[in-house]
């Protein structure tokens, strides 16, 4: 297919650059905006966010600040990561219209669905990490406690921890977009796919060691959805490969 499948016309070096920065520019205006809104409920963020774990503290005991600034710094950092969070799928969309120009329509047509997909995924493995892994993984660990220790968690402590594992279930949700990816480009297909699977199992275990508390529990709940997403995208790329082949025909 020759480049006049696509829409728009070159453009030199110099207007590429300048509509980078433009577009650059957007997005940290739509983060700053986004933050400017949410910092005055940045104590609700945090409060919300740190539910999980207040929920299952021994009674008697609450989470700690041992540093200084950490009261003031902990709520800004979460509030700043949330307006990114909040702010992604317009920065996705100021980095498709700048690539969109360049791409041929077919691709155009697979490219919109594939990013509003790999948002909405992301976010929903945030939302399996919030709602499903932190009551248990929380659990867990209070229960364990040695005898005589009182748990007080740190604020930032507790932070960093949740951040990692946002952005660990986050981009373990990708799996079957990455899988579709790799089959309509032609670098794999489903059937070799599928028999890589005891391969892909175990990576998929050592991901979640790699990215998560070193106990059982949290490994195995990002493990599982791991391997059943990775299923997911081979089923879905046997789809689509069926209906391309049918489309096909019909154009014969």
């Amino acid at each position: 297919m020759s480049k006049e499948d696509s829409t728009d016309q070159p453009m030199p070096l110099v207007a590429h650059l300048t509509e980078l920065r433009d577009r650059l520019l957007r997005s940290l205006l739509a983060v700053l905006v986004m933050f400017i809104c949410l910092f005055p409920f940045a104590n609700d963020i945090y409060a919300f966010v740190s539910e999980p774990l207040r929920a299952i503290l021994p009674e008697g005991t609450s989470m700690i600040a041992t540093e200084v600034a950490s009261p003031f710094l902990t709520p800004f950092k979460l509030t700043l990561f949330t307006a990114i969070f909040l702010a992604m799928p317009y920065i996705l969309y100021q980095a498709w219209s700048f690539i969109a120009p360049g791409m041929y329509k077919h691709e155009k047509r697979l490219a919109i669905p594939l990013l509003a997909s790999s948002v909405a995924l992301f976010y929903l493995g945030a939302a399996f990490a919030y709602f499903v892994v932190f009551p248990l993984i929380f659990a867990f660990f209070t229960s364990v406690a040695p005898e005589g220790i009182t748990i007080m968690t740190d604020i930032n402590s507790y932070l960093n921890f949740v951040l990692k594992l946002f952005f660990a279930f986050g981009v373990a949700f990708e799996i079957p977009i990455a899988a579709l990816l790799m089959i309509w480009t032609g670098m794999t297909t489903p059937d070799d796919l599928a028999r890589k699977r005891p391969y892909i199992i175990v990576g998929c275990f050592v991901f979640g060691m790699l990215l998560t508390p070193p106990d059982v529990i949290s490994q195995s709940l990002l493990a599982l959805p791991m391997w059943l997403l990775f299923e997911a995208g081979v089923y879905l790329g046997r789809v689509s490969l069926s209906r391309g082949g049918k489309g096909e025909q019909a154009d014969s």
